[in-house]
């Protein structure tokens, strides 16, 4: 996970321009529109047209369902209740989607959604060929996840659960996780699977926060046992040889060809490890 976000990080790096920002204004705005068109189509034929279905992808050429079902609402009624928890989730996917894009930048947090995205189709697809089981996928757990993504990098976080308790952000994530747990075990298959494609895409993107934040005694045991004296004296021997002083172990840009970009060490990783400004906050740890 740490090599695979290495080479994300050097993507969204030598291609700034990759990605799309406010990706979430535009997913959020494209959920709005078919809840309302859904509710004026009584039919329910609207809805059927634009989930996903893998049968009628590839029986019937109906290709637009591999992108129509991100829009796809978590609720197809239109009573006051049900309005309010869908506006109250909006609002939700957008305030943490929007963090996530400013932490990660557009580029990354655009890869991990689409990843996530294809994940599902994948999965669907799969399903479909090897059960003849056509399931009908939206983006509801992918959704989840980036709550998951966000109280991993931010654990401590005071958030209101259900806008109103003022909770830790990773004690609502574990309630999260119990919900997924408990889908997994009551749905019949192989719509249980839906909560671990999910949470597959957030391991590869945050597995490596995840590890340091539930194992920190083994984080701390190593890092008092680290002799940072002895590291640096080591590093710098093996940098004189080199035609810079400080390189970025994530993207890999040097003082000597960006002279103006602040570089930094890292001590919560094992060793002596360098990092440039944009990366020193938004790494994996090494562990030696």
């Amino acid at each position: 996970m740490k090599s695979i976000m290495r080479r994300v990080d050097r993507f969204c790096l030598t291609h700034p321009s990759f990605g799309i920002r406010n990706l979430m204004i535009y997913i959020i705005t494209g959920n709005v529109l078919v809840w309302i068109f859904s509710m004026m189509d009584r039919s329910g034929k609207l809805l059927e047209l634009v989930r996903f279905s893998a049968e009628a992808i590839f029986t019937r050429g109906e290709v637009w369902r591999l992108v129509t079902f991100i829009f796809v609402p978590t609720t197809s009624t239109s009573s006051f209740r049900a309005i309010i928890m869908f506006a109250f989730v909006m609002y939700c996917y957008y305030q943490f989607g929007k963090l996530l894009e400013q932490y990660w930048g557009a580029g990354k947090f655009t890869i991990f959604y689409l990843s996530g995205v294809l994940f599902n189709v994948l999965f669907g697809t799969v399903i479909w060929l090897i059960t003849g089981i056509n399931m009908s996928i939206d983006t509801f757990y992918l959704n989840f996840t980036l709550y998951f993504a966000f109280a991993t990098l931010f654990p401590d976080t005071m958030v209101l659960f259900f806008g109103i308790i003022p909770l830790k952000a990773k004690w609502i994530a574990f309630a999260e996780a119990a919900y997924f747990a408990y889908i997994m075990i009551s749905k019949p298959f192989p719509i249980n699977l839906l909560p671990l494609i999910a949470v597959l895409n957030y391991l590869i993107f945050c597995g490596g926060w995840l590890f340091d934040m539930v194992r920190p005694s083994r984080i701390q045991q190593k890092q008092t046992t680290i002799n940072f004296k002895k590291a640096a004296k080591k590093y710098n021997r093996e940098q004189a040889a080199k035609p810079y002083n400080r390189k970025c172990e994530v993207c890999g840009r040097t003082d000597r060809d960006n002279p103006n970009l602040e570089f930094r060490f890292c001590s919560k990783c094992g060793g002596y490890h360098c990092f440039c400004a944009d990366h020193i906050n938004s790494h994996v740890h090494f562990k030696e």
